[in-house]
């Protein structure tokens, strides 16, 4: 299976720490290493960068560890694959435009039948079945909504039936963003953890590294981190209850 990574934070923070502890996962101390990606959001857009070797060894992860990129919404995945070859197009997070927005998306799982998902604009590039999921869901959005954006909350009502409908067809744990928050759903395994001050240090479970976020903050911080398991040790990482759409805006629980 692969893991995801995601962030939503108040302010423009970089996502080095984490991030750091999740590409040591692939291909050192996990078996997922069959590609890695990463998007950074900017206003409506995103700056993404992919790599189908490990990130572990991946130069282009080791620049993205070593540059402190700053964003308020991260989405981020390493694959191992079970469905589609080991390629360029088929790295996450998978990215379109709907509404004058990126729409990120990246799924851990495997989804029985995802060829038979009718599909509108969007077509994917790759062949997997989680790209194809994502390009179902569009097709989806778009049939109800058109050109018009729906409000956050309305979008993750949505997502909910949808995702459910996915469930149905195996493991379906995703992150999606639409630039304004961010949205997560699991059935097996995604939890998530808030730092907010008073700020304390952490430790990565992968990786030699400690950080003392006190000095890296200030008081109004409010940073959400969402991992498939947990990345650091002695912080009080939450599960999330299976098949509901949880939504994140600027580090902030908002759903459910």
């Amino acid at each position: 299976m692969c893991e995801l990574l995601g962030m939503s934070a108040n302010v423009p923070t970089d996502i080095c720490f984490s991030f750091t502890g999740l590409m040591r996962r692939g291909g050192d101390t996990g078996p997922h290493r069959d590609g890695w990606g990463i998007a950074f959001y900017e206003g409506r857009a995103c700056r993404a960068f992919h790599d189908p070797a490990p990130s572990a060894t991946s130069p282009i992860a080791d620049l993205i560890h070593r540059y402190p990129i700053r964003s308020e919404v991260v989405i981020s995945h390493i694959r191992q694959a079970t469905h589609g070859r080991v390629s360029l197009e088929n790295t996450h997070p998978f990215v379109r435009e709907r509404w004058g927005r990126a729409l990120c998306f990246a799924h851990n799982g495997k989804l029985k039948g995802a060829r038979a998902l009718p599909l509108g604009r969007a077509r994917p590039l790759g062949d997997t079945d989680s790209e194809r999921a994502f390009c179902w869901l569009l097709a989806r959005a778009e049939e109800r909504w058109g050109e018009r954006a729906p409000s956050v909350p309305a979008l993750a009502r949505a997502l909910e039936g949808w995702l459910r409908a996915l469930a149905a067809r195996g493991t379906c744990n995703v992150l999606l963003s639409d630039s304004r928050a961010l949205y997560a759903f699991c059935t097996t395994s995604l939890w998530y953890l808030t730092r907010r001050a008073p700020f304390s240090e952490a430790s990565l479970l992968d990786a030699d590294l400690r950080v003392d976020f006190r000095e890296e903050t200030t008081p109004s911080d409010v940073v959400t981190i969402l991992a498939t398991r947990p990345l650091t040790e002695g912080e009080p990482w939450v599960p999330l209850a299976p098949r509901v759409v949880y939504v994140f805006e600027r580090g902030e629980r908002l759903r459910p």
